[in-house]
This record gives C-alpha cells, sequence and structure tokens, in this order.
C-alpha cells in the first residue's frame, strides 16, 4: 500500500511514493480482529494459566520448570553465558551474581536502573582482566532470549507470621524475572490481581537473592480483562502503605494507574488471548522493555501506553522517508498528533526527541513551547526525563551556544526565545542542518508571526505539533482574517486519541457538568449579545454577582469534597480545590472583592467558619479569537489600564499576606507570583483562584476538581478550560466538576462532536443524578433489609456478599455527594454509616492479615474500597474532644457517660487509621487522672511508647542505641526506611549469605515489626 506525493509531497500525483507501512514489526499491532471461538465452558484459574503458557510456547518462549532460587541463578548463569558467549568459572559468577546483580544493599530502584541505564556491567575475571557482560541487548532484542515459568514457590512473612508464596507466570529475559503475571479467574475483579502483587512486594519479593525485585513491568488479567504497568507503580503503592512521603507529582501510585493495551486505532484488547498474542509478541515485548520505558530522574519508571508508543513510531517512520525521499523542509517532512488533554504528550514528546536523535543524519531535536509552559510546567516534565534538557533562561546567547554545541543533541526552548534568535542570527548555519522541530501545544503556536518566521528560517527540518484540540475547518473562524487549519501548517494527522478514548481507557476522567440559571434572557438574545449590550445591567448586575458567590461559598465544601481527606505529597489535605473563570477583568474584580465581603460577613456571624483561600491572577490579552481559542495571556501587566493594574496589585498583596511572600506587578515579580500560585494549586494551598484566560490551557493540577464557569466557552476553549478538572488523582477524585452559571448545553455538545465523536456525551459526561441515584437506592434496600445496623455477617459467603453491596455503596456515594439533589437524601443516617463501617473494616482486617496463610478465603477476590473510607478520617484531635467530653459527663449519674463512651469507640472502630490504636486510646481513657486531656494524653502515649520500644529491642535483641536513633529518625522523616543498610545496622550480627537466608528473614521480620510500631505511634504523641 502507497500513498502518492510530489516533489513537494502534494498528495495526488506520481512523482514519489511514501509507503504508509515502514516496517512489519511495529510495536503496536496496526488493527487487532478478535478470533471467534466457541469455548463457553468455565475456566478455572489453572486452566486460564495453562491456556497462557501454552500460547506463550507457541509464540517461541522457552518453557522452564523452575521452582526455587538455586535454579533460578542457574539458569540465569547460562542465559548469560549464552548471550555474553562467555564461561563463568564458579568464583567469577559468585563474584559477579553477589556484587553485580544480587547486592543485599540493591532495592527495586537500584535493579530498575541496572535494566534501564546501567545494563552493561563488568566482570572481573579471576586472571585479573576485565570483560563487559549484558543483561540486556538492547541493541538487537532478538538476541535475548525469552523464557516462561510458573508456581516459583518461595517465603516470606506476613501478618506475623511465615508465609509461602506460589507466583503464577514470570517472564524470563535472559534468566532475569523482568515481566510478572498475576492471574485471576474469569469474574473476579481485576484490582485483585493488582492487590496479590502488592501483597507479594510486602512479603515475598525481597526474599532468596532478590531476583524477583527486577520486575520491570507487571501484567494483571482475569482472562477476560487485562491491563499493565510499571514496578513503580507496586514501589509507590508500598510507601503509601508504610506511611511514607511520595513525590509531589501524582503518577503510577494506585490501580488507576494501570494501563490497557490496544491497537493502534485506540480499540483495547483486554482478553487475555488476544492481549498475549500482541503484546507477548516478542518484539513488542522487548520493544517495550528497551525502547519504550522511561527511568526519570526522580528515579520513577513509566512504561508508554500504547497510543503514546504508535505517535513516536508514526513520526520516527515520517522522518525516515522524508528523509529518504528528499522531502525535508516540505509538509510531507512533517506532520501532527492530536492526542487529548492529559494524555502525557510531553512523555510521547520527550520519547520521541529522545529516539529522533539517534537517527542517522539527525543533528537536534527541538522541542518548543510557549514561554510561560516552559518556565512553569513543561521544564519540570522535560527535566524528569532527562537533565538539563531545558533551555529555561531568557538568555538567547545561551540558546546560540546550545544550538552551536554537537553535544546538545535535545534542546527545549520558547517559541519567543527561539524567534529572537532568528532575528539576531540572518543566515546561521545551524539553519541548513537536519533538525526536528516539534511544538507542544501547536494549536497556540502555529498562527502567529513568531511560528512563520521560524519555518522560514530553517531549510532542512521536519516539523512536528503535538495538541489535544487541532483547528479543523469548522472551528477555523468565518469572519475576519480567518485562521488556517492544523493540517495546513505541520501536514497529516499522524495519530488520534481522543477525550472519547482517554475516557473509555479510564485515563482521564469524565465530566460532571451542571447548570445554574442565573439571569433570565429572551430565547433569541446569545450569550453574546448580552455580554455586548447589556453587560452592566445583566451579566455585571451586583444582585447577580452576589448571588453566585454566595452559591460557590454554599456549595464548595460538597462540589469540591472539602470533607474528603488524602494524602498529598508528604501532607494530609481535604478535599481539592477550584478555578473560576469570567468573561473579563472587570467581572474578576466584582468577584473578587463580593468573595472577600461574603467571606467576612461569614466569620463574624460564625467564628468558627474557615474562609476559603481566594487567588486571582489575570494580564493584558487580546480579545477571544476565532474558532473559541481562549486568548493567550501573557506577562504583560505593563498594558493593563490603571484601574487593572493597581486592583491587581491589591489582591498580589492580600496573596503575600496570606503566605508571607512578597510579589507584584512588575514583569519579573508577577513571572515568579504566577509560577509560585501554580505551586500552590497544585499542592493545595489555595482554594479558589479566579481566571479570565489564565490557566484555562496547558495547566495541569491534579488536586483541582471543580470549575466554575461565568463566562462563554466553545468548541476549543471549552474543552481545554474544562480539561483542567479530569487529571486522575486518586479514587475519591472520580470526575472533573463544570459548574455553568451560564447556558453552554449545546456548546458542550457541539465541542464534544468536534473533538470527540457524535456519541462523545454518554461517554465523556456522567449519567443523571437519578441513575445513579436508583441504583443507591436499590444497594441500601439490600444492605438494610439483608444487615441490619451493627449485626456482623456470619460466614464467609454472607461476608462476601456484604462486603460487595458496602463496596458498591461507598463508589456511588463518593459519586453522589457532590450532586446538590443528594444533600439530606441519603437514605443512611451517619450512625448507620459508622456501624456499617466499622463492620466492613472488620470483614478487611479479618481476610487480609489472616494468621492462617494456607488457608484460602472466598474474600480473596473481593477489593475493599478502604481509599474511599479514609476519605472520611478523623484524627486523634477529634478523638481527644470526644474523650474531653466523656470526662465532663463522667460520674452524673446519666446516660452520657455510656453514650459518650460508645461514640469513642465506635468512631475508632470506623477508623482506617485509628483502629490498631484502639487499646491505646481506651486505655488512655480508663487511667483518666487530671482535666488536661492533651496533656494528660502526651505523656500517657510517652509511657507506652517508650515502654512497647525496649519489648520489641529486648525481644530480637536490637542494638539500643541504633534502634532508638533508627526510629527516631524515621518519625522525623515520617516514614520507616526499607531499603539501603539503615535497617540493617540495628540488627545483631548474623551471616548475610547463610544457606538458610536467616540474615534476610531477620531484617524484614524486624522491619514489618518497626513498621507496626510507626503506624500505632505515628502522629498521635
Amino acid at each position: 500500500m502507497s500513498q502518492e506525493f510530489d516533489e513537494l509531497g502534494t498528495p495526488g500525483t506520481s512523482r514519489v511514493f511514501e509507503p504508509i507501512v515502514v516496517s512489519d514489526e511495529s510495536t503496536v499491532v496496526a488493527v487487532y480482529e478478535p478470533e471467534i471461538t466457541d469455548d463457553d465452558g468455565y475456566q478455572s484459574e489453572a486452566d486460564l494459566e495453562d491456556a497462557f503458557i501454552a500460547q506463550l510456547v507457541a509464540q517461541a518462549y522457552g518453557r522452564l520448570h523452575i521452582t526455587k532460587a538455586s535454579d533460578l541463578e542457574a539458569n540465569l548463569r547460562s542465559q548469560l553465558e549464552k548471550l555474553n558467549a562467555v564461561v563463568f568459572t564458579d568464583t567469577e559468577w559468585k563474584r559477579f551474581f553477589t556484587e553485580k546483580i544480587a547486592s543485599k544493599s540493591d532495592g527495586i530502584v537500584e535493579k530498575t536502573n541496572r535494566i534501564q541505564e546501567d545494563h552493561v556491567q563488568v566482570l572481573v575475571r579471576d586472571d585479573g582482566t576485565s570483560k563487559n557482560i549484558r543483561l540486556i541487548d538492547k541493541t538487537n532484542v532478538h538476541n535475548n532470549s525469552l523464557q516462561v515459568i510458573n508456581q516459583y514457590q518461595t517465603e516470606g512473612a506476613g501478618g506475623g507470621a511465615k508465609r509461602s508464596h506460589r507466583y503464577d507466570v514470570t517472564i524470563l529475559i535472559n534468566g532475569l524475572p523482568l515481566v510478572h503475571v498475576e492471574l485471576k479467574r474469569r469474574g473476579v475483579a481485576l484490582k485483585e490481581a493488582f492487590n496479590q502483587i502488592d501483597r507479594y512486594q510486602r512479603e515475598s519479593f525481597w526474599s532468596d537473592s532478590g531476583l524477583f525485585e527486577y520486575v520491570q513491568l507487571f501484567v494483571i488479567s482475569n482472562g477476560t480483562h487485562t491491563k499493565y504497568y510499571a514496578n513503580t507503580t507496586r514501589e509507590r503503592r508500598i510507601k503509601e502503605a508504610e506511611g511514607g512521603k511520595r513525590g509531589k507529582k501524582q503518577t503510577s501510585n494506585t490501580f488507576e494507574f494501570t494501563s490497557w493495551w490496544t491497537d493502534a486505532n485506540n480499540k483495547r484488547i483486554g482478553d487475555l488471548t488476544a492481549f498475549t498474542k500482541t503484546f507477548f509478541a516478542r518484539h513488542t515485548l522487548l520493544n517495550l522493555l528497551t525502547r519504550y520505558c522511561v527511568f526519570d530522574v526522580a528515579r520513577t519508571l513509566l512504561v508508554m501506553r500504547p497510543y503514546q508508543i504508535v505517535a513516536a513510531e508514526r513520526i520516527l517512520q515520517r522522518i525516515t522517508t522524508a528523509t529518504n525521499y528528499k522531502q525535508l523542509g516540505t509538509l510531507a517532512a512533517g506532520g501532527y498528533i492530536w492526542h487529548t488533554t492529559g494524555s502525557g504528550k510531553t512523555l510521547t514528546s520527550f520519547k520521541t526527541a529522545q529516539l529522533a536523535c539517534r537517527l542517522p543524519g539527525v543533528q537536534k531535536v527541538l522541542f518548543v513551547v510557549d514561554r510561560k509552559d516552559l518556565d512553569y510546567q513543561t521544564i519540570r516534565e522535560y527535566e524528569r526525563f532527562e537533565k538539563g534538557a531545558v533551555d529555561g533562561t531568557n538568555n538567547t546567547a545561551h540558546l546560540k551556544r546550545r544550538l552551536e554545541d554537537p553535544d546538545s543533541t535535545i534542546i527545549v526552548t520558547t517559541i519567543q526565545k527561539l524567534s529572537r534568535f532568528i532575528e539576531q542570527n540572518n543566515g546561521h548555519e545551524i539553519y541548513s542542518g537536519h533538525l526536528v522541530l516539534i511544538f507542544d501545544e501547536c494549536h497556540r503556536s502555529q498562527f502567529g508571526d513568531m511560528g512563520t518566521s521560524i519555518r522560514k528560517a530553517f531549510k532542512r527540518y521536519h516539523l512536528f505539533g503535538f495538541t489535544g484540540t487541532p483547528i479543523f475547518a469548522e472551528n477555523a473562524g468565518s469572519s475576519g482574517r480567518p485562521l488556517r487549519t492544523t493540517e495546513q501548517v505541520f501536514g497529516d494527522k499522524l495519530h488520534t486519541y481522543t477525550i472519547v478514548d482517554a475516557i473509555n481507557d479510564q485515563n482521564v476522567l469524565p465530566f460532571r457538568v451542571s447548570y445554574q440559571n442565573t439571569v433570565r434572557v429572551a430565547d433569541h438574545v446569545i450569550d453574546k449579545q448580552v455580554e455586548a449590550i447589556d453587560t452592566d445591567e445583566v451579566l455585571m448586575h451586583p444582585d447577580r454577582i452576589s448571588g453566585v458567590t454566595e452559591y460557590i461559598l454554599d456549595n464548595f465544601d460538597t462540589k469540591t469534597k472539602r470533607t474528603a481527606g488524602y494524602t498529598l505529597g508528604d501532607k494530609r489535605v481535604r478535599g481539592f480545590n477550584s478555578m473560576l473563570a469570567v468573561s473579563s477583568i472587570a467581572m474578576l474584580r466584582l468577584y473578587y472583592d463580593e468573595f472577600a465581603k461574603q467571606q467576612t460577613e461569614r466569620k463574624a456571624l460564625d467564628p468558627g467558619y474557615q474562609p476559603l483561600k481566594v487567588a486571582t491572577i489575570f494580564s493584558y490579552a487580546a480579545n477571544e479569537e476565532a474558532g473559541g481559542i481562549l486568548g493567550d495571556e501573557g506577562f504583560d501587566t505593563g498594558d493593563l489600564d490603571t484601574t487593572s493594574r493597581d486592583f491587581l496589585e491589591r489582591a498580589i498583596n492580600d496573596y503575600n499576606a496570606l503566605f508571607g511572600t512578597s510579589y507584584d506587578t512588575s514583569a519579573a515579580k508577577f513571572e515568579n507570583y504566577y509560577k509560585d500560585l501554580a505551586r500552590r494549586v497544585k499542592d493545595r494551598d489555595v482554594d479558589l483562584v479566579i481566571v479570565v484566560n489564565m490557566f484555562l490551557t496547558g495547566f495541569d493540577a491534579t488536586t483541582l476538581n471543580t470549575l466554575w464557569v461565568d463566562k462563554s466557552l466553545r468548541q476549543h476553549g471549552l474543552v481545554q478550560a474544562f480539561s483542567r478538572t479530569n487529571r486522575i488523582l486518586n479514587s475519591v477524585k472520580a470526575y472533573g466538576n463544570i459548574v455553568c452559571f451560564r447556558d453552554l448545553e449545546e456548546n458542550v455538545d457541539d465541542a464534544l462532536a468536534l473533538f470527540g465523536n457524535k456519541d462523545a456525551r454518554g461517554i465523556v459526561l456522567l449519567k443523571p443524578y437519578e441513575e445513579y441515584y436508583t441504583a443507591y437506592a436499590d444497594l441500601v434496600g439490600d444492605l438494610t433489609s439483608e444487615f441490619p445496623s451493627g449485626e456482623d455477617p456470619l460466614g464467609e459467603e454472607a461476608e462476601k456478599r456484604f462486603a460487595g453491596l458496602f463496596g458498591a455503596i461507598l463508589r456511588l456515594r463518593n459519586i453522589l455527594t457532590s450532586f446538590d439533589e443528594f444533600a439530606g437524601d441519603t437514605l443512611l443516617t451517619p450512625r448507620q454509616l459508622q456501624d456499617y463501617q466499622s463492620i466492613y473494616l472488620n470483614v478487611h482486617d479479618k481476610h487480609r492479615n489472616r494468621d492462617e496463610p494456607e488457608k484460602e478465603s472466598v474474600l480473596d477476590d473481593v477489593v475493599f474500597e478502604i481509599e474511599l473510607i479514609k476519605q472520611v478520617e478523623v484524627n486523634i484531635d477529634y478523638i481527644l474532644m470526644l474523650v474531653a467530653k466523656w470526662r465532663d459527663a463522667k460520674g452524673d449519674g446519666s446516660d452520657k457517660e455510656m453514650e459518650a463512651l460508645v461514640t469513642i469507640q465506635n468512631t475508632i472502630d470506623a477508623s482506617p487509621s485509628l483502629r490498631n490504636k484502639r487499646d491505646l486510646i481506651l486505655a488512655f481513657v480508663d487511667s483518666m487522672t487530671v482535666s488536661d486531656v492533651s496533656t494528660d494524653w502526651a505523656a500517657f502515649i510517652a509511657e507506652r511508647r517508650e515502654a512497647e520500644l525496649e519489648e520489641l529491642i529486648d525481644n530480637e535483641k536490637l542494638k539500643d542505641t541504633e534502634t532508638r536513633e533508627f526510629v527516631n529518625s524515621a518519625f522525623r522523616a515520617g516514614a520507616v526506611p526499607s531499603g539501603g543498610t539503615a535497617i540493617t545496622r540495628i540488627l545483631p550480627p548474623t551471616s548475610r549469605f547463610s544457606a538458610s537466608g536467616e540474615h534476610g528473614a531477620k531484617k524484614q521480620r524486624v522491619f514489618l515489626k518497626l513498621l507496626t510500631f510507626f503506624e500505632r505511634y505515628n502522629g498521635i504523641g
């Protein structure tokens, strides 16, 4: 198959032929058509496993029967000998294995680094010479051997007891376990396979020689659905479970970040048989491991999703073919990628740039972004992938040096700086170089004079654009100077991944859009006309501004889930934050002052009222352009009129007073204000930010869940603005919340049809309230009739039924709580909810901390929604307040004393984090002798903590001083360190390499005990 091009790449002539398919070994299959099968009988988990292995063998995987560590090591030795054409002596192998592969001080991060960045290790031979030993061949992937093993057995520890584990299926690459597959029988929730791997990491992947910590990719499947993810998902999830710190950048940290596999048309391949034929094709799997994983500077392993891989390969194919057919500098040499907002364009473009600069003849890859995107977002993203790639200075001379440096192959710069370079360096030799230019968010940069001058200056280039919202003929404008379409500027569309695809794949969240009527306008008068004719009297009338502000303040807690708690970075936060988008600076001023006025009034009426932290930002910008493109606000505060600039100065002073900063509207400090505000929004320090256009495009904050809209949005701008709210964070954040104070329903439908498809509405938008509530009411009815409040379910089957019902109720409540209609109609009283929650946690603890490790439970298939319970978590201060109430009621002879005590017990039982402190709290209640609850509690905890630590040290024969230093350091850091040698220093002397593995077992047992101790006392002293 081919497409015809003339010498300039124009379709329709017969001068040049460009093949559509360059290689029959594309990593992602072009189109996958599922095979029809008549196999509809029951399939056990063992049957599923057998069929999976048989298929791998048919795909030329070697079949091994290895179930113990010694055989795994022996096979590794032989495979590395084969790959490297070497024969190890026994002493060489022992030295190489213990020092270069299985060092006791290495954990997942070190082993991941060895595969991703340091895969050639040096063997010191017995005769003193050295030889390079490749662990994996990245130059010719077909030199690597693939083997499959199953039911590998190891012994670990969990729940205070030894546990034997049998891993389902593992793929060995040159003898190293680099891919692990966890299978569940059909009908079992896929998340349970994820949880199973989570348990293996805690309890046994570290055991023996720790080779299973080399696993780079995990695959989970229940036969019907199959997903994959990188090892850092596991690593970060463990750190969360340990109460440790996470990076503030939320990636790959929960089940929500696992990925579906698809074909190149984004059609999901979920069935295990189809998945195996495509994902586990030898060249696909090896490409994923060697080309499409990114180990960033934060030591986080990211694996690309199929649509990202397709985009990268299609750009690489276009570079190769355009070079071969001498089409450089023409449209035929480039193209654009339409990947929806939030789909990971930065990772895609980075990997593309990295691979492109390795192609023969390519001298440099320039990644071109808008100034504020570079300074405040892309710079952080790109620096994660390659330190020093970003040219973040305002110095054009620095860019000139980078362009002239042959070692600078990837340069990230701004369109403004590149344009200045062109103005100042007419005829520079770089213009004749073979360059690849990649424009980020190309819909904003493609139409200006700067973009034109860049395209005119360079001669031998490939021009590629990434955009989530392309410019089509439909949104290119029809009056005045029409905009050029994205295709006219960049060339062919090389790949598409729309918002519909992203929501289907659960890579971004759907939207929940509601409309609040604030003004009645005649049907024939459109919003634009109202703004132009009657702004002061209608849209900006004080009563309307006051009413909208009052609605936001009244409903803020509900819409942003301000009562929900979750962990963000190294702190505990409550709820999400939001953005109010308004149509003009004049309207912004009115809203800002009205929020201040109403919050002052509320504080006066209720001293306990917690005001929202409100901030604002804007600068001079042209009016909204054609096609719904939002005007691009820069940092030109000097162009503001006096009234607007004075107001901005006042708003920044309010911000300075709130956060102890010192910004103003001068050019340098205003840019820093933008940067600081962006950071505080992302860190959940700001509750509400009021904007005109700023932050509505290109700004990502996972903590932002609500957009209040009081401006006309349409097409491109509507999708961009809405997409600020739908970044995945955790299971508590289930959708992006849009509250419109304008009638935008038709605009929403038009935009979704343009950038999704005509059926997008049913996928992109949440279902109506009634559908969720009806399902919720049915579940609550079943729950209350089958399990009366306060009564425990009897037997495992009843426990399974209860856990399934209550988990489904939690998920629906999480969606319903932001609907206005749900308030006062929740069907379950707070006490009922607390009782059911306590029972739910009891069932979870019983089956997740089983004392009989070999005993299987029917509840092993149940996914517990603990994160949804944690969002209403109470802290120790609240418990101490209840204790104070109990103390006040004590001895008065009424029922208040018993009621207060029962309230304390119920609150503890319903709290995931306080349940393991129940005996401490109740013992404290029994021991109370003084009136100052806080002082008495602190003394009580200090005494008990010291006694339990002393007992732990004595029982495990630990080094006293070193252990106390270790524990104190953990409490200061907020986590118990699991890697490195810190824990080894507190252990009594044992042989590190004993055949029985005594040292490893001791180390893990002590770690688990210290972790339990830490979780028991952390944050309550």
